[in-house]
């Protein structure tokens, strides 16, 4: 059993996208697959498939390299962080996106802004 599903299926991507894995299979949680989404989403993963109580997510490549470079927790069980929507507009635009997690559900900091939410900082994805 795992203590923080998130988290643990964050570390899963991020390592299999260093060692040049192709997929990530987690147990299905409700923000483990919009977590998988978001990723879809932004273009970091190709595929989501669930069956039988897993989550897989086929890793998305351009020329023999993940498109995922480094992906940073943010929130943590024990520290959660917030951001409104003023601090992500304030963000400079680069090659880094934040998943947060809203009240419209799981979103990206680029949508968020668009949408006029803040939240949660689940993650640091570039």
């Amino acid at each position: 059993m795992v203590g923080y599903p998130v988290g643990d299926f964050l570390i899963r991507f991020k390592n299999a996208a260093r060692a040049n894995l192709r997929e990530v299979t987690t147990p299905e949680t409700k923000l483990v697959k919009e977590l998988a989404g978001v990723l879809k989403a932004e273009g970091y993963a190709e595929k989501v498939e669930t069956k039988d109580g897993e989550v897989k997510v086929i890793l998305k490549f351009h020329k023999k390299e993940p498109l995922l470079i480094n992906l940073k927790l943010v929130s943590k069980p024990g520290l959660r962080i917030y951001m409104k929507l003023d601090d992500l507009k304030k963000r400079k635009p680069g090659a880094s996106i934040l998943i947060l997690s809203t009240p419209l559900g799981l979103l990206s900091s680029k949508k968020a802004v668009k949408r006029g939410v803040g939240g949660e900082v689940i993650a640091e994805v570039w």
